[in-house]
Formats: C-alpha cells, structure tokens, sequence
C-alpha cells in the first residue's frame, strides 16, 4: 500500500514530511527528497535548513505546531536545481499529532510548469503590450506637424527648431491633458539628428508604482519573484535616441531620486543588479499638473523639478488659439472624410461659430473625437450644427454671498474663504475642474486649497 501511496504522490507532484516538536524530521515520502535535492536525514535534518525562507516566521510555525494556527502557507517559493533550473512549489504547514505528541506535517506541491506557463503568459502580455505602445509612439496621432498659423502656434514651431538638434539638454513640455505634448515631443525628436534612433515614450500614470522602476531601469535574473531571466529596461532600449516620460509628475517620490541620480551622473543599476550601467539618451519629460506647486505640496522632490525645468515650453490650450480651431478641425476632417469613404466635407458658417464659441476643457483631443463623430453622421458636403455634440457642463450660478462683504469680529478671512469654496463645490456638485472656473482658480490651485482647508468631498 505505501508503494501505492508513493506512485499516487508523485504522479501529483505532491510530497511530504513530518517533523518534530523540536523541527527534525521523523519521516517523509521518496517524493520530498526528490523535490528538495538534497539529503533529508531522519533525526538530524532541521526544518529550518531546508526551508530558509521560513525564517521570520517563526510565531507562525510555532502556532500550528501548537495547534493554535490551522495552517501556515507559503505560495510559489523558488528553488534552483544541481542543474541551475528555477523550481517553484507551494509549501504547506499543518498541525499533526502522533501518540498524542504535536508535531508538524509538510505537504510540498511542485508548481513549477504551471508557475512558468503564468511567467510565460505574463511576459508575452507585457511584450504585446510595449509593441502596442512603441506602434502608437511610432505614428504620431493623425499628423507629422502642427496646423495652424495663430503666434502662439509660430511659438512652438519656433521652439523646436531651436532645440531639436540640441539633445544634452533636457526638456519640460507642460500644458493641459489632450494639447498634443507627446506630438511635440515626438516633432523634437524627428527635426533632430536622432531621428533614425529609438524614441521609447512611458506614462507614468498608466505603470503600476510597483513596476515602474523594473520597466524603467530593468531587472537581473532573481530580482523578484517572476524575475526568472534578466530583462533591459526602457532606458536602456532607448540608448541613443529619446527618451519621453510623460505624466512626469506621477512617477513614485521613491523613484524619483533614483531617476534624479540617473540625469546627474548618466548612469544607474537594474533592480537586482551591483553593475553600473551607462546609456545616452535625449530626456523630455511631460505634465499637466503644476509641479512648482506639486513640489510645494511634497508630492515632487525640489531638486529633481530644477533638474528637469532646464528648458520648458507651455502649449497652449484649443481654447487660446481662435481661429486656428477651425484650421485643426478642417485637418481632422480631411483625415476622417478619407478614412470613411465620404465625400469632400465642409463646416458650414454655423458649425464653424459653434465650435469657436465652445471652450473645449479636453483640447485638441475632445476636437478630434468631436470631429470624427460629425464626420460619420454627416450626410451632405457640410456638416452642420446638429452634427457637432459638445459636452455641455451645466453653468454654476453667481457666488452670491450670504454673508456680508466685509466679515465681523467672529469671522476670519480663513473661514471666509473656506466657505467660498465649500459653496463653489456644491454648486458643481463635487466637479472640481468647474468649481475652480467659477471662482477664477487654476485646477491645482482650488485642489491645494481643499487640501489645506481639509474639506471632504
């Protein structure tokens, strides 16, 4: 029956020990020794020797050898073979009593091919997932260039020619979401000597804090647990082209001096790894947020902003550029009308004041989705009006005080103020962006406020 018991075991890749009330092992299946490699000696092999990682949780191992614990478990523990293979099992702690004395039973289960296959599923959904992202870096979005001819325009078109080709320095592209940060610094890159090399774009905002620093930096074999071989960090796949990190201000406090350390000395080690790497690279980093008020908030380290604010540049917003809204729009048109087999489209005079007359909170973006949706329903040459949907965010009403202008002797200018905005909230029903408009405030300035009054929303 054992011999059944034996062959039962491991053709489940299960197997197992029973140690005493002072950690030996008292006895085991064929299958155990197998799995661990190793001598197991009935007597004098220790628990602890064969299982390191369980030392720190000593409370717990001696909670289940007392019974008090029902079980203790450790999940996908890693093991090299005599063959310098990776092996992965689940290890299991049960309380166990023989002649009324408590001792400890060990199942082990090899989890190896199944833990491999997640790696190897894991891995590929992250390759997919970078070659998606390099194929939507490597077309910039709808257009090569910028359109329009209004100053602010001539401003930017004029920056980078200016600094395309001068790839030491380091650039700071602020504005609001959808005002084409990334097609600008995709333009500094293609106008430069380096266009033939790498342009690699991260956002920070869209990487787990968790793997920002392996995806950035890169990792050595062993590093983590799922680390099973080395992999090259973005950095190092843009070595000698740009390097764009947009939604800068995200990127974790924790990080941020490491990727200080980084633009000082040129060089930095993966997760995991002693070796100094060095890599040349164009930096041009991204924000929609104020970080001179992100720094004053904590949130941004002081040294790292003065570090990367060596040249800025501030697009502006779809709602500062009159009429070139309607030359963008026309372009996203073009490009639409082709795409959908349409006719030669037009805006007629009323969809053009429709448009001029919104003041597009999303830029550039909310013009391009606005355009694409007329596009598909328009029927004859011109789109009209009717075609055009716009958000329309409901008005917040004058801030009429309930209290006199001037406070009295029980008031202070503090809970004046406080009031104002808690009003201002409520009247928007919580939405930020249109509290801060009403009251004539920058969306970071209203959100400092609300922090420093401690209003709950």
């Amino acid at each position: 029956m054992t011999e059944l018991y034996e062959k039962i075991l491991s053709e489940k890749k299960i197997a197992y020990a029973v140690f005493s009330s002072q950690y030996f092992v008292e006895e085991h299946s064929r299958y155990f020794v197998k799995l661990m490699e190793r001598p197991v000696t009935r007597g004098v092999t220790v628990l602890w020797d064969l299982f390191p990682e369980l030392v720190g949780s000593e409370d717990q191992v001696e909670g289940v050898l007392q019974g008090k614990q029902r079980r203790f478990t450790l999940e996908k523990i890693s093991k090299f073979t005599e063959q310098v293979k990776l092996r992965y099992y689940n290890l299991i702690l049960l309380p166990f009593k023989k002649a009324g004395v408590n001792q400890i039973l060990c199942i082990m289960n090899d989890t190896t091919f199944e833990t491999s296959l997640e790696q190897r599923i894991q891995q590929q959904q992250h390759e997919i997932k970078l070659l998606e992202s390099t194929l939507t870096s490597a077309i910039p979005p709808l257009s090569s260039g910028l359109v329009g001819d209004s100053p602010k325009i001539e401003i930017v078109r004029k920056f980078i020619t200016k600094i395309a080709d001068i790839k030491s320095t380091m650039i700071l592209l602020e504005g609001e979401t959808g005002t084409g940060k990334n097609l600008v610094a995709r333009m500094i890159h293609n106008q430069s000597a380096l266009a033939k090399s790498p342009f690699i774009e991260v956002n920070c905002a869209s990487i787990p804090a968790t793997l920002i620093e392996s995806e950035i930096f890169g990792y050595e074999r062993g590093a983590f647990t799922n680390a099973t071989s080395s992999k090259h960090g973005l950095l190092e796949e843009a070595d000698g082209g740009t390097f764009f990190l947009d939604e800068i201000s995200e990127l974790p406090v924790a990080l941020q001096s490491k990727f200080l350390s980084f633009l000082e000395n040129k060089t930095f080690r993966r997760l995991g790894s002693t070796l100094e790497r060095t890599v040349s690279v164009r930096i041009i980093a991204a924000t929609n947020h104020n970080l001179l008020q992100a720094v004053e908030r904590g949130e941004f380290r002081q040294d790292l902003f003065f570090r990367l604010n060596v040249v800025s540049l501030r697009l502006p917003s779809l709602r500062e550029l009159g009429t070139d809204i309607i030359s963008i729009a026309d372009h996203f048109i073009h490009i639409y009308a082709f795409d959908f087999k349409k006719k030669t489209l037009r805006l007629s005079e009323a969809a053009q004041q429709k448009l001029l007359s919104y003041h597009w909170p999303g830029n550039v973006r909310e013009l391009r989705n606005v355009i694409e949706r007329a596009v598909i329903f328009a029927d004859g040459e011109e789109i009209e009006p009717d075609h055009i949907v716009l958000v329309e965010e409901p008005k917040i009403e004058a801030l009429s005080p309930e209290r006199p202008l001037l406070p009295d002797a029980a008031t202070s200018l503090y809970e004046m103020e406080k009031e104002i905005i808690q009003r201002a909230l409520k009247q928007a029903k919580g939405n930020q962006t249109r509290a801060a408009r009403a009251l004539g405030l920058t969306l970071d300035t209203l959100r400092y406020r609300i922090k420093k009054y401690r209003i709950h929303l």
